[in-house]
């Protein structure tokens, strides 16, 4: 962090600039006020220079939106975006909340190597983020040591693409966009197109070095670094031995090989980044370091808080002193900032020495030295008279592999011809060959990540040479206008094969974006819209909420029919809620104690106590009505369970009746016997459009009054799986099965009962759930077993938590999500039983193990308990937010002890508790 410079604006909108926060290839970061709100804000500004190319322009909001798409976590939400078309060419950034926190490159500088559990937090967190990326069918290609912060919480990803972790970034002349990518990944070596593996190659290349301070290719000559990275083996023997499995997965050379990253975040965190970071992770110095952080921005804002102090500030030669006031003795250890730098210097990263003094690192080319009172050239920066650094927390210990540590280029290029290092000025050429791309003037000078000296740098500003290029992905560009000509890719995209030489980790891949002013006339901006803020944790505003009234009895069933109704039976009748207004349209009586609420053709189904009804939606009425006792004439007194299951038009139920069996003929001498009363017990296929049986099989009558009620837990397309509930289990139904519980197989077509099996030592309580395939996935104990249905072969098993127990799991696409009475809820793959992540709901654990539900579109997962609803990400298990209502405000009314519900209906989550209902909008 350091002063403004004379050239630096000091106000982006409602935002007050305090100082430079950060320097990358393609902008500048500053921390800044918001003059409205009081908050603190980091400004991402794009240097004026590649601002002006269309091509970069395009990119730069394409990341931008990137970013607001996945905020939350451990991505900063934005909190604006300029508006670049009213504000001028120049000024193009986005703002994000300030969080107190350090590049991972200077974290290592300062602590060295990071310890195997804050490498498991720092892997954990991104995978968790790259999994979100990935879920939409995108790649990220912004990871770099100085785009991923460390908080005191957990890490932070500030690059949402290949330009903002690039490490150069320059415009050509046509309006060309030159980007060396500071990673290179052997599909990008064989010049294919980066895809979602590659952001594992580049994880592994990122956590390797958090691991040891260095790159695992740096063995051999720069020159040869893009084919040690195609293929040699990784360096990894100083990496922690529990991650050097993990870490090798990732850098494999075949795509197909590298683990998913929802794989990764759960194998580096089972529990999440967030739980296993809880309590502080990082090590003593950097927490230190992070403090130190926060109290001089914190200072920074205390002295520019008034307006007009603001105002009167003056300029930035006369404004070195005030900066250095304005950083209070934040701690005894650092001392007061220098006084200003004489003339054009910049310093290297200012570390206090003995006695005080404030010195600085060796400068970037090792070649030329530079003693403490030099000055040396910025090369990229330029110009800059009356600029100090602020000083960094503490002493630095010298850097492991100075050549390589940011996986970027070495320091030392090739031996070529002698060039002082203070002739490396912005735009000079390059002090060795690089290659001169196709549409471009020359080889130019991209800048470094921290912009520091001038030719095709890599990250922190080390030298490079030419390398391969590869294109970057680009927003689709629009039609030419009328009567113009039309663009074939060739006039957006230029990219051509380059020497290779100097590179590290994919330092010299190179891309130029762009091709003249016709491209500039046909790339209308797309619209953006601007980022609505958000709290982390608070749930949506809920469209409606309906409140059943207190005069009539409470709900008993809640359900929903064709995403238009919300249908609520009670003791006394039933009532439709309208899904998109949350108000009640009718109530009937005949409906009472109904449930259900099914779509029978344009009718609304509802199975009753004694009855099957079909009702108009739009006011209730009773369209048809079936009597159990008139549409099952043949047996007399029929006592219908609830609904088994339904699928399609079909529904599932169980009844009983009571026959009379006539006691046999007593033999000669022997009194005659009493008759018998027998319950019976059927299962019924019925189909509720066409209003007609389709079969009945006979099955074991249950506990007394006899009905059996069975529960559907997987479809298949020959037959369906079904298992008793345990409380209609008789002893001897529970004395013959030894403890274990039994699934029943039948026919769908006929009905014809196929088989009884048991799975394992799975009991008649554990959550079970089944898929069309034929798997099924059990509580076995403390653990979930999945089993071949029809053979009740074991498949894997997954263990659980140590006391706990498993729910009825939920299947969802290719995910096993399951739920813990220990409130962990989790997504396993369906083939593998590989948990893809695993999070707490983070609240007591009281009662059983939450209910589990999924939105329509798959995307959301909802957790309900008895003290709130949690909504997931479902790809990466991300936690959304919660809910908890605030019960009932009259002190006299009665107190809601009943668990929550969620039930997904279209594009809204409905949640229940008790006679409160609540329409949340969800993805």
């Amino acid at each position: 962090m350091e002063a403004l410079r004379s050239e630096d604006p000091r106000r982006f909108g409602r935002f007050t600039v305090l100082a430079r926060f950060q320097e990358t290839a393609s902008a500048v970061r500053y921390v800044a006020r918001d003059t409205g709100a009081g908050e603190t804000a980091v400004i991402t500004a794009a240097r004026p220079a590649l601002a002006a190319v269309p091509a970069f322009r395009r990119r730069f909001e394409a990341e931008a939106r990137t970013a607001e798409r996945l905020a939350g976590g451990w991505v900063a939400p934005p909190l604006e975006t300029g508006d670049s078309e009213a504000e001028g060419a120049e000024l193009l950034w986005t703002a994000a909340g300030y969080v107190p926190a350090l590049p991972l490159a200077d974290a290592i500088g300062i602590a060295g190597p990071l310890p195997e559990r804050a490498l498991r937090i720092l892997g954990a967190g991104i995978a968790e983020i790259l999994s979100r990326v990935h879920a939409g069918g995108a790649v990220l290609q912004g990871l770099a040591p100085d785009t991923v912060l460390l908080a005191g919480d957990g890490p932070r990803l500030t690059a949402f693409g290949p330009l903002g972790a690039a490490a150069t970034a320059e415009a050509r002349p046509g309006g060309q966009l030159s980007v060396r990518l500071g990673y290179l990944t052997p599909e990008q070596v064989a010049g294919k197109a980066a895809g979602a593996p590659s952001d594992l190659f580049v994880l592994g290349l990122l956590l390797a070095y958090a691991a040891t301070g260095t790159t695992p290719f740096t063995e051999g000559p720069p020159e040869e670094a893009a084919r040690r990275i195609a293929e040699a083996d990784p360096e990894l023997d100083a990496v922690p031995e529990e991650l050097r499995a993990l870490i090798a997965g990732c850098l494999a050379k075949d795509p197909a090989e590298r683990p998913t990253a929802g794989t990764v975040a759960a194998e580096l965190a089972l529990e999440g980044a967030a739980g296993l970071a809880r309590g502080g992770w990082l090590p003593e110095r950097l927490a230190a370091a992070v403090a130190e952080q926060e109290a001089r921005v914190r200072a920074l804002e205390g002295a520019w808080e008034a307006p007009a102090a603001a105002d009167s500030m003056p300029g930035v030669a006369d404004a070195v002193p005030a900066v250095a006031d304005a950083v209070p003795e934040t701690a005894d250890a650092v001392p007061a900032v220098a006084d200003a730098v004489p003339g054009n210097a910049v310093p290297g990263d200012a570390v206090p020495q003995e006695g005080g003094a404030v010195g600085t690192h060796a400068p970037a080319d090792p070649r030329v030295p530079l003693a403490p009172d030099a000055t040396h050239d910025t090369g990229a920066i330029g110009e800059d008279r009356g600029t100090t650094r602020f000083p960094d927390t503490g002493p630095k210990p010298p850097r492991s592999d100075r050549a390589t540590t940011q996986l970027a280029l070495p320091h030392q290029p090739p031996p070529l011809p002698a060039v002082p290092a203070h002739q490396h000025t912005h735009g000079s050429p390059a002090p060795y060959p690089a290659a001169v791309l196709p549409g471009s003037a020359g080889p130019g000078s991209g800048q470094g990540i921290n912009g520091r000296s001038g030719s095709g740098q890599g990250a922190n500003g080390q030298g490079s040479s030419g390398g391969p290029m590869v294109a970057l992905p680009l927003p689709p560009a629009p039609a030419p206008p009328s009567g113009g000509p039309a663009l074939d890719r060739r006039g957006l995209l230029t990219v051509a094969a380059a020497a290779v030489g100097g590179l590290v980790v994919g330092g010299g891949a190179v891309a130029v974006i762009g091709g003249g002013e016709s491209a500039v006339a046909t790339d209308a901006k797309p619209a953006a819209p601007k980022p609505r803020r958000t709290l982390p944790g608070q749930p949506p505003e809920p469209r409606w909420i309906y409140a059943h009234p207190s005069s009539e009895s409470a709900p008993l069933t809640a359900a929903l029919w064709q995403d238009r109704l919300l249908v609520v039976t009670s003791e006394s009748q039933a009532s439709a809620v309208d899904l998109r207004t949350g108000k009640r349209v009718w109530q009937r009586a005949d409906a009472a104690d109904g449930q259900a609420a099914l779509a029978a053709g344009d009718l609304c189904f509802v199975a009753g106590p004694t009855e099957f009804l079909w009702l108009a939606p739009k006011d209730g009425a009773v369209v048809h009505r079936l009597r159990y006792a008139d549409g099952f004439t043949d047996l007399p007194g029929l006592q219908v369970g609830r609904l088994a299951g339904h699928s399609g038009t079909v529904v599932w139920f169980t009844g009983s009746h009571t026959v009379t069996v006539k006691a046999p003929k007593p033999k000669k001498g022997k009194k005659q016997e009493p008759d018998k009363k027998v319950v019976q017990a059927h299962l019924f296929a019925y189909d509720i459009v066409r209003r007609a049986e389709l079969w009945r099989t006979p099955v074991p009558a249950g506990r007394a009054p006899g009905t059996p009620l069975y529960r559907v837990v997987a479809e298949r397309p020959a037959d369906i799986l079904v298992r008793q509930e345990p409380s209609t289990l008789t002893p001897a139904d529970v004395k013959a099965a030894k403890g274990k519980g039994s699934l029943r197989c039948f026919d769908r077509e006929t009905g014809t009962l196929q088989w009884t099996k048991q799975y394992g030592t799975a009991g008649p309580n554990a959550g079970i759930a089944g898929d069309e395939s034929g798997i099924l996935y059990a509580s076995v104990g403390a653990d979930l077993q999945s089993f071949e249905a029809d053979t009740t072969k074991p498949l894997w098993r997954v263990a659980g938590t140590e006391g706990s127990y498993f729910g009825t799991p939920l299947v969802a696409g290719p995910f096993v999500h399951t739920t813990e009475r220990s409130q962990q809820i989790g997504a396993v793959e369906r083939e593998t039983g590989r948990f893809v992540w695993r999070r707490s709901t983070e609240v007591p654990v009281i009662g059983g193990a939450p209910a589990l539900t999924v939105s329509t579109t798959g995307e959301t997962l909802f957790a309900a308990d008895a003290a709130q609803v949690t909504a997931f990400s479902a790809a990466d298990g991300e936690r959304l937010w919660k809910f908890q209502d605030i019960g009932v405000a009259d002190p006299k009314g009665e107190t809601v002890s009943a668990p929550y519900r969620a039930l997904a209906s279209g594009a809204n989550v409905i949640v229940q508790r008790a006679r409160s209902f609540y329409a949340f909008p969800v993805a």
